[in-house]
Formats: structure tokens, C-alpha cells, sequence
């Protein structure tokens, strides 16, 4: 008994002696294994992911100021980040956006160009009287109106149409003094007298004073002067000014009337001394009128004022109008498109110009998405497109859309305008 447990004694302590050195083996075995990882974990592809992290970085296309070296949500509106691989930092004067910035801003650019360039002046006018047509109806002879045959303003007046009979003591004296060398010319006849000549002499005097042939012709028929006079229109016209009336004495070239013809019209347009100059004085003139919509006529400036008034430093054009129907009435508001000769010009749209109180600028194309802003001298505008009449030069690559947009973005990135330290004369 006592040899069996003196043998199960020594088998027990070899069995926990195997077992110690078998522990150490596999701790042995566990840290060869984990060094080898280490070793490879160093050598291989995590080395490429980690580059790889250093040449981009992630993020917001709401939010750009938002960078961070790995995906994730926006801390500020909660969007997906997206990746952009970095590239050489713009220069201070410039930004950089992303493809997708681009995208959602709209931008595009153009390269500027030469192109032909009309300017557009736009006057506000008013429609009066063609003055060349008007008719002053006057009274030749002192005496008394006895009748008016138009005694409203707005009449239209033909031309022969009876105006006015008038009594006169003088014109009654010269007829009675034709008649009398009408008869003694008749009784008297011989060589002594030219009757003739006294014939004509009194003619001539009253054709002077306003008779036609017609009455003269009757009075020598007649051999009766009657105490009034009858005067008849000398041009056609709406009745514009009535002087006088009925029962009134008028003298000797006293006015009677004025007459209008509406058939040509003026339209007077006030125009600033700053814009004389784009203005081309021989060419033809596009008159609107708001209380005809659709309305538009041809004319010809026939006039500009030489005199500048001291007070307004405004002139006056004139341009005349043809009115088809007398649809058109002295005291309309009307509208005067005068549009200068075409000339060839470095143009833009004029969206991509940005104008303050400093001036106006441009954003150039200064590299691939990046952009540079400058400035320029402007000139004349044209529907859509503006002159750049310098600070740009004839290949430069300019942002025509979503330059507002880029603006806004530099201010705030930069935290300052991009016209800061702009100096006009270097252009």
C-alpha cells in the first residue's frame, strides 16, 4: 500500500512538472505571434491608408469651413460629409472651391471677347403741337369783329373755311376808292390818266390787306362794297387759341386764332448734358406711348436745343412723328429710345459685374476652381452686356454666372471684401 502511494506521489509530480513547462512554451509561441503582427501592421497597407488621409480631407458643401480628417455628419446642419483632395493653397487675394461647390453655386466662366456694342438711351417726352404746322390767323385791318364763325377751342378749321367778318371804315375807304378808278377809267378813258395803273395800285392794296382775288374780283363785278368783310382761313387746323370774340375791336395785326395741324407731331424729350454724347443726332428715334400699349413709332431727330439751361443742365431734343389716325394727342406721355451707332468693345453680362460705392470688379479664373477677384473700368451698357473698358485683358477667363455668389464666399472665408486694396489707377 505504502509503495502504491510512494508511485502515484512521483507520477503527480511529473505530471504538474510537464504541465509548467508546456505553459511556458505557449506564452513563448503567443508573444512571437503578436511581434510578427506588429512587424506587418508596420510594412503593409495601413501605411497607404494613413497617406492617403494626409492628402484629403472631409467636408460640408453648406458649410465649408467644416474640415475633418475622416467621414462623418456636419456638426452644423447634420449632412453627409464629402471628401476633397487637397490641392496647392490659393494665394491670399484668391479662393478655392470644390467640384461640388461649383456645381451648386452655378458658376461658369466665358473668356472675354471683342463684340459690337450699341448704347440704349431712354428719355421721358411729351407730345406737343408740330409748331412748323401751326397757323396764326391774324387781323390785317383795325375794326370790329362782327362775327365768328369757330368760336370753340377744339374746332376744326378747313382751309378757305369762312373765319370772321369785319367791319372797317379803312377797308371800306380803299374798296370804295378801286370801284371809283374802276369807273373813271371807264368814263375817263385817254392818255393823260393811266387808269390802269391806279387799277392795280388799288388792287394790290387790298390783296395786301387780306382779300382773296375772288372778292376783289366780285367787287369790280358788283361795283357794291358791303360794310362788312368777310376773312377766310389761309391753312387747315384744330382751333388751338381764340383771342377774341364776337362784338370786340381788334387792331391792326391783332390776333384772331391759332390752327393746328395734327397730322405730324413733335415729341420734346429733356435729356442731361452727361448723356448728349451717346446720343447720335442724326439718326432715327423709337417713340412708345404707355396710353397706347403696343404703340411704337419711327422718327427722325430734328432738333437739338444749343442752349443748356443754367439751373437743370438739361437739353432738349425734338423728334417728329407722323400721327396716322390723329390717334395721338398733344399733352401724351411718351417714351424716346434713341440707340447710338454699333462700335466694337471688349463686353460682358452684366451679372458679372459686381458694382459698389468703391467701384466695379470681376472674378478671374486663376487656376483649375480657383478664382481671383478685379477690378475694372466699365463703360456702356446694352440690354444685357456692359463695356469693360480696362482692367482685364482680352484672353482672361472671367466668371459670368454666380459671381455674386463667389463674392459672398470669399467675404466669408477671408472675413474681407475682395475690393480691399484695389487701387483704380494701375488700370
Amino acid at each position: 500500500m505504502i509503495k502504491c502511494n510512494l508511485h502515484i506521489a512521483k507520477s503527480g509530480g511529473f505530471l504538474r512538472h510537464w504541465l509548467n513547462r508546456s505553459s511556458v512554451l505557449m506564452l513563448f509561441i503567443t508573444v512571437i505571434a503578436l511581434m510578427m503582427v506588429v512587424v506587418s501592421c508596420k510594412n503593409g497597407k495601413p501605411h497607404e491608408h494613413a497617406q492617403a488621409d494626409v492628402d484629403s480631407y472631409y467636408t460640408c458643401s453648406m458649410h465649408p469651413q467644416v474640415m475633418q480628417p475622416g467621414p462623418g455628419k456636419c456638426p452644423i446642419c447634420g449632412m453627409t460629409l464629402i471628401k476633397v483632395e487637397k490641392t496647392i493653397a490659393p494665394k491670399a487675394d484668391e479662393i478655392q472651391l470644390s467640384n461640388q461647390q461649383i456645381q451648386l453655386g452655378n458658376i461658369s466662366v466665358d473668356t472675354i471677347r471683342s463684340g459690337s456694342l450699341g448704347d440704349e438711351v431712354i428719355l421721358t417726352a411729351t407730345i406737343n403741337f408740330n409748331q412748323a404746322k401751326s397757323t396764326a390767323i391774324s387781323s390785317r385791318i383795325m375794326g370790329r369783329i362782327e362775327r365768328l364763325y369757330f368760336k370753340n377751342i377744339g374746332d376744326y378749321v378747313r382751309k378757305g373755311d369762312k373765319v370772321f367778318d369785319i367791319y372797317s371804315e379803312d377797308l371800306n375807304n380803299e374798296k370804295q376808292e378801286y370801284i371809283l378808278a374802276l369807273e373813271r377809267q371807264k368814263t375817263l378813258d385817254n392818255t393823260v390818266i393811266d387808269f390802269a395803273q391806279l387799277i392795280e395800285s388799288a388792287k394790290n392794296k387790298l390783296l395786301l390787306w387780306g382779300l382773296s382775288e375772288a372778292q376783289i374780283s366780285e367787287l369790280a363785278t358788283t361795283k357794291k362794297a358791303t360794310p362788312t368783310t368777310t376773312f377766310y382761313s389761309n391753312g387747315s387746323g384744330y382751333v388751338t387759341t381764340l383771342d377774341i370774340r364776337e362784338g370786340d375791336y381788334v387792331m391792326e395785326g391783332g390776333m384772331i386764332m391759332h390752327l393746328a395741324d395734327l397730322s405730324t407731331l413733335w415729341v420734346e424729350a429733356q435729356v442731361y448734358t452727361s448723356e448728349l454724347s451717346k446720343i447720335d443726332r442724326n439718326g432715327m428715334a423709337t417713340v412708345q406711348i404707355p396710353d397706347i400699349p403696343g404703340k411704337e413709332i419711327s422718327g427722325k431727330i430734328e432738333f437739338v436745343n444749343p442752349e443748356i439751361s443754367r439751373d437743370t443742365r438739361i437739353n432738349l431734343i425734338r423728334v417728329s412723328i407722323s400721327n396716322i389716325g390723329n390717334r395721338l394727342k398733344p399733352g401724351m406721355p411718351a417714351y424716346v429710345l434713341i440707340k447710338s451707332r454699333l462700335r466694337n468693345a471688349f463686353t460682358l453680362p452684366i451679372d458679372a459685374v459686381i458694382r459698389d460705392a468703391d467701384g466695379a470688379t470681376v472674378w478671374v479664373k486663376t487656376g483649375k476652381n480657383t478664382f481671383k477677384s478685379k477690378m475694372v473700368r466699365v463703360g456702356l451698357e446694352s440690354d444685357d452686356r456692359i463695356e469693360i473698358t480696362g482692367g482685364l485683358n482680352p484672353n482672361d477667363v472671367v466668371v459670368i454666372s454666380g459671381a455674386y455668389l463667389l463674392n459672398s464666399e470669399y467675404i466669408f472665408k477671408k472675413g474681407a471684401n475682395p475690393m480691399a486694396g484695389h487701387d483704380m489707377s494701375n488700370m
